[in-house]
């Protein structure tokens, strides 16, 4: 179940850091034209779904606490923290 949920979190979390560093700054910063920066946020969205699920079968699995359940699951909505929900769930199932 952890390599499941390293995977996604490293998926969604590149995906999450692409389309804030460089979809939202390229569409209102310099007026972007065209619709792959909508694709690109519902790519996002279904790997955010799986993850949110890799992330609640770890818990349950490692009998995880409801504030640290929420927090892995809330990871993969705040850019960048999703990698670091990888090198905590590494510590804490190793």
């Amino acid at each position: 179940m952890l390599k499941f949920f390293r995977t996604m979190a490293w998926l969604t979390g590149v995906a999450l850091a692409f389309n804030t560093f460089i979809a939202l700054p390229y569409k209102y910063g310099f007026n972007g034209e065209g619709t792959w920066y909508f694709y690109t946020w519902q790519v996002h969205g279904y790997l955010y779904m799986i993850y949110v699920v890799a992330a609640f079968l770890l818990s349950r699995q490692q009998n995880w606490a409801l504030k640290r359940t929420v927090l892995f699951l809330l990871a993969g909505t705040i850019p960048l923290a999703s990698f670091f929900a990888d090198r905590r769930a590494r510590s804490l199932v190793a």
